[in-house]
């Protein structure tokens, strides 16, 4: 089965499929149609899924850590065990307290303001030479047809978070297969030969960081001890797992989400270039409206909340882009204010999981919003449907192409 081949979608209400590619094509358009009508949808599909699309709603789960576990946090057809809890497959995203306090902290000071504004100039030269390009590639073709996404935004996050972790920057085109089995397409079997799964690539390259320590983010963790005791081999290879694979999906989700709007609005652009107090609070407003990511937990003891009788088990989606979106919330919150003044958006999430990165997210979402509109500060899709959005819980263009207009 493919994404394009999955069961017609009955109703969003009783049947939603956040794996759907329709699902993906109008996701906000559903959340505001569910808000009125079931602000908490349920599926059968994978086994019984709830999906909230109130503020109120997603917060109250993301911070109940005694009735939803975070041991699962994508949903499929494979349910983690209960033993798996609190530690999960992919510390500290999947832990639960007391243990995702103590899997969280050593990655903070890797994550923290100080340290990510070493990463400016490196980010901004990287962001430039993938523009040259673009622009050598305009010229020697005579075309000003871009695709943003396939030749800007998903390079960028890749080769940050590679340089990182110390794994080989040129296996980008592996890392964005990893993500489209994993993240992109649940319930989707895949026929991959076990040297090609993600696991194996990891156990690879911890080996020889073992073998041949660096100035990395792998070393650095091999070197980390937790109470004395040096981190688990799952432990390792899950944490590094999850910061390829989040820190790589969800910003450039966001980045290509941003210049999807912009692309439609010439008067934001302008703003853009010629007020330039206004863009710290157009990076939030990016984060807002586009926030790319939606987690999910797992029922661990039954609970009612807004009369849907949940049950140990099932699981729960949390759209944080949706609750971004509530106008109990949001002043006009369905609308794009470029100079928002007051925003305080879940687009990191809500409660003890709010991301560890976000410091650095918010960085290579600035700077690669800024060399684009320095180099194209005029440009417009070429056809609005043909930009692809992505399946599963991270939401952003995978296909956007533009016309440079200047």
């Amino acid at each position: 089965m493919t994404t394009t081949d999955r069961a017609p979608i009955r109703s969003w209400e009783t049947d939603f499929d956040h794996g759907h590619p329709d699902y993906a094509a109008r996701a906000p358009e559903i959340w505001d149609e569910l808000r009125e009508s079931c602000p908490i949808a349920h599926s059968d599909r994978y086994g019984g899924t709830w999906l909230p699309v109130r503020h109120d709603d997603v917060s109250e789960i993301s911070k109940d850590t005694d009735h939803f576990s975070s041991v699962g946090v994508l949903v499929g057809d494979y349910r983690p065990e209960p033993s798996d809890a609190p530690v999960g497959f992919a510390p500290p995203i999947t832990s639960d307290p007391p243990f995702h306090q103590i899997a969280r902290r050593f990655l903070l000071p890797v994550f923290a303001p100080k340290a990510i504004e070493r990463l400016e100039g490196s980010t901004r030269a990287l962001c430039n030479g993938l523009l040259d390009e673009i622009e050598a590639g305009i010229r020697s073709s005579g075309s000003p047809l871009v695709d943003a996404s396939a030749q800007f935004t998903q390079h960028i996050p890749v080769r940050v978070i590679a340089k990182m972790l110390g794994v080989p920057a040129e296996d980008g085109d592996r890392f964005r297969g990893f993500i489209h089995r994993i993240l992109e397409t649940p319930g989707v079997a895949h026929g991959v030969d076990p040297e090609d799964t993600l696991a194996a690539y990891l156990e690879r390259m911890i080996a020889a960081r073992r073998k041949h320590p660096a100035d990395d983010l792998i070393t650095e963790m091999i070197n980390s001890e937790i109470d004395g005791e040096p981190l688990t081999a799952d432990h390792l290879q899950g944490t590094v797992a999850l910061l390829l694979l989040a820190g790589i999906d969800t910003t450039w989700s966001a980045i290509g989400a941003s210049l999807w709007h912009l692309a439609q609005h010439p008067d934001h652009r302008r703003r853009w270039i010629d007020d330039p107090d206004v863009r710290p609070f157009a990076i939030e407003e990016f984060l807002r409206f586009y926030a790319p990511v939606t987690m999910a937990r797992i029922v661990a003891e039954d609970i009612e909340l807004s009369g849907c009788p949940m049950k140990q088990g099932d699981w729960v989606l949390l759209p944080f882009p949706a609750a971004n979106r509530d106008p109990a919330v949001f002043d006009r919150a369905d609308e794009f204010i470029i100079d928002r003044a007051e925003n305080r958006h879940g687009a990191f999430g809500l409660g003890i999981h709010r991301c560890v990165g976000s410091n650095l997210a918010r960085l290579e979402l600035t700077i690669a919003i800024e060399t684009w509109m320095e180099r194209f500060p005029d440009f417009e899709l070429t056809d609005p449907d043909a930009v692809r959005w992505s399946t599963g819980q991270i939401r952003g263009p995978r296909e956007l192409p533009v016309r440079i207009t200047t």
